[in-house]
């Protein structure tokens, strides 16, 4: 990998407002004779734009709600120019101006701005996993073409990136991402249908997002994950597995053909891979607590149990299919997750809704990002039209 060096990065941060954004904020603030802030990137959440953009005095803040836009008016300090939309997000990540782009929006909406980036050849610490389950093909090929660097921002995926530094890629015989379980990795699954969203949303090691939260009861979240996994390491779908482990501390594993077998391991804290996005030579402090294996005590780990997590199944289908299988598989569950966190369908019919969509798209390749939107569009419409009979 390349060393980031000392000279002051310009930092557009997409999903500024989110919890990677405000842990991206949090080390930026570490240092400020390296990081500035170019751009800060929102949808609505006006109110922590404000209290951002007072820390980190970006050059340009955008809010991607127009209400929400209309509403920062006069509120930003002096100095910070206010945009509003998608296209001025997109315009700011492929600005000259902008050395490295935190790509932490949530779901498909982030991936126009996060390519927009990867075409320009911008550093691009990617936090948004559906950027690749929708066009991992498309992103990639992108990367390799602009010769941008994209690093991995989910702490799973950062794990393997430094696992694998140094390697021969030819001598990887699997890797294996860790997963918390989520609320539910110990309940009886003939229980799950009764789940309520306030339940799903109280996951056992983190506060993240109602959304991502949920992905993470289901362990979809997983599932996209090694999806994610396949395109930035370029594996085949036979070496990709994951494994429960609670107490998070081992993050991914990588096993190589002599036997050896390379973990990641630290406490579970996003600064440590945005920190590693940003700047990877020479480390930098995050302000994380150390690892205390004797205080940890026993690091446990289990096999994921399909029976209570179908979507680990379903997901070996979609890996070993075409770019449309991955695009319906992340379209459906965003409508689902929608609707089950709106109390229209139970818990188990998130999945449930996934799988009878993949059963009805086609299977085939996507070239563009106008095939994408195709793609999720119809997805959508078919979750949709599941639902309701």
């Amino acid at each position: 990998m390349a060393v980031v060096g000392y000279a002051m990065k310009r930092i557009t941060v997409l999903g500024a407002t989110g919890s990677i954004g405000c842990s991206t904020a949090d080390v930026m603030l570490r240092y400020p004779d390296k990081f500035s802030a170019f751009a800060l990137v929102g949808h609505r959440n006006v109110s922590k734009m404000i209290e951002l953009a007072t820390e980190l005095h970006p050059e340009w803040v955008v809010m991607t709600d127009s209400a929400a836009a209309k509403q920062l008016e006069g509120q930003l300090p002096a100095g910070v120019r206010l945009e509003k939309g998608m296209d001025a997000a997109i315009a700011l990540s492929s600005a000259t101006e902008t050395d490295i782009v935190m790509a932490a929006m949530v779901g498909s909406a982030g991936l126009p701005a996060t390519l927009a980036a990867v075409q320009a050849g911008k550093r691009v610490g990617l936090a948004n996993k559906e950027c690749l389950v929708t066009a991992g093909h498309i992103f990639m090929k992108a990367a390799a073409l602009s010769e941008a660097e994209v690093v991995p921002v989910d702490s799973e995926h950062a794990a393997l990136h430094q696992c694998m530094q140094g390697q021969d890629r030819g001598s990887v015989t699997g890797v294996t991402l860790t997963a918390s379980g989520g609320p539910f990795r110990d309940r009886d699954p003939s229980t799950l249908s009764a789940v309520t969203p306030a339940e799903a949303v109280a996951h056992p090691n983190w506060d993240m997002g109602a959304k991502i939260s949920i992905d993470s009861a289901t362990m979809i979240n997983k599932a996209l994950e090694l999806i994610e996994a396949r395109w930035l390491f370029d594996l085949a779908p036979e070496k990709l597995s994951a494994i429960i482990h609670p107490e998070s501390i081992v993050h991914a594993m990588v096993e190589y053909q002599d036997g050896s077998v390379l973990a990641q391991l630290a406490m579970p804290d996003m600064r440590m891979p945005i920190a590693y996005a940003l700047q990877a030579e020479p480390r930098l402090s995050t302000g994380i607590a150390p690892l205390d294996l004797a205080q940890t005590g026993t690091l446990t780990f289990q096999a994921v149990d399909h029976q209570r997590f179908p979507a680990m199944r379903l997901v070996q289908h979609v890996l070993r299919g075409e770019d449309s299988l991955a695009i319906a598989f992340n379209a459906a569950n965003e409508v689902a997750n929608a609707a089950f966190r709106e109390q229209r369908i139970g818990f188990m019919d998130i999945v449930k809704t996934v799988e009878q969509v993949l059963s009805k798209v086609e299977n085939v390749p996507v070239g563009s990002l106008d095939e994408v939107w195709l793609h999720d569009g119809h997805a959508r419409k078919m979750a949709d039209e599941v639902m309701t009979v």
